[in-house]
């Protein structure tokens, strides 16, 4: 009877697939549309393309007059995001453990902190940050926006790995203290392993959250020499002398194809973000 009742049960599922299809398809023939765009010339007015071409890509092999080199740019936005990721996942895996396994002073008053400063927007803050990066002689340098975006993302990364190690049971880091291991050992040797998914879902998180960012790039590091795929793009909207929408175009596909990879690859991981407890 079991064996019957399972194909029944997918059958029924067929439904909602196919309203999730229908509901989805515009976005996937928008995006379809938007690649067919970047490599074909239309006549004005027309929908139907005429000719194909590559020359909207051309930003690939040349650089555009007025605009750093796309490769830069590229490499830019990897070390930002990248680099972001690595501090926020190292400093939360560490702090997320303290605060749901040691009865560190205050505790509570820190993670009601840790909350407050989430609720923050980032733009409320920029003049200040501004001027502290101009003090310290850090503005318009990728270090700096790196250090104010890692900081920005923190609170939440803490919080969030706290509710993942509070899943995690006693007994398996009691068990490693009765065998005589130090307690960073059963932090990196037994606790860590556990709350992988987590680790893994919060370096998604953050590599996203670093690659769309503009607001902090564009105010706190705006040179050439260190702009990232988000500003690249902006300043074509901005260059009124050299506007060219094909290749706006183009640079948009190029600077979401690594997204829907990477979305691609480990979404997954990304549905697992909210899957910590959130025990005080």
């Amino acid at each position: 009877m079991a064996e019957k009742a399972q194909p029944s049960a997918n059958f029924s599922s067929w439904p909602v697939i196919a309203a999730l299809a229908v509901v989805s398809l515009p976005l996937l023939l928008m995006y379809a549309y938007f690649f067919i765009d970047t490599v074909t010339v239309k006549e004005a007015g027309s929908l139907i393309p005429s000719s194909f071409t590559i020359q909207h890509w051309r930003f690939l092999w040349q650089t555009t007059e007025g605009k750093p080199n796309i490769w830069i740019v590229t490499l830019n936005t990897l070390l930002f995001a990248s680099s972001t990721t690595s501090v926020v996942v190292i400093v939360s895996s560490m702090a997320g453990y303290v605060l749901s396994r040691l009865n560190v002073p205050a505790r509570g008053f820190f993670l009601a902190g840790v909350m407050v400063l989430h609720a923050f927007p980032s733009v409320t803050l920029i003049i200040a940050i501004f001027i502290v990066l101009q003090m310290i002689g850090l503005y318009n340098s990728l270090i700096g926006v790196i250090l104010v975006k890692a900081a920005i993302d923190l609170p939440l990364g803490i919080w969030l790995m706290k509710g993942f190690y509070d899943t995690v049971p006693w007994e398996i880091e009691m068990a490693g203290v009765v065998d005589g291991a130090s307690r960073f050992r059963v932090w990196r040797s037994l606790v860590l392993p556990q709350v992988g998914p987590g680790i893994m879902a919060l370096g998604l998180f953050s590599f996203l959250s670093g690659w769309g960012e503009f607001i902090l790039p564009q105010v706190l590091a705006p040179g050439n020499q260190v702009q990232v795929l988000s500003v690249y793009l902006a300043g074509f909207l901005a260059d009124d002398n050299n506007y060219d929408f094909n290749m706006f175009k183009a640079v948009g596909l190029f600077y979401v194809i690594p997204v829907l990879i990477a979305y691609a690859l480990f979404h997954k991981y990304l549905m697992n973000i909210y899957g910590g407890g959130s025990k005080g």
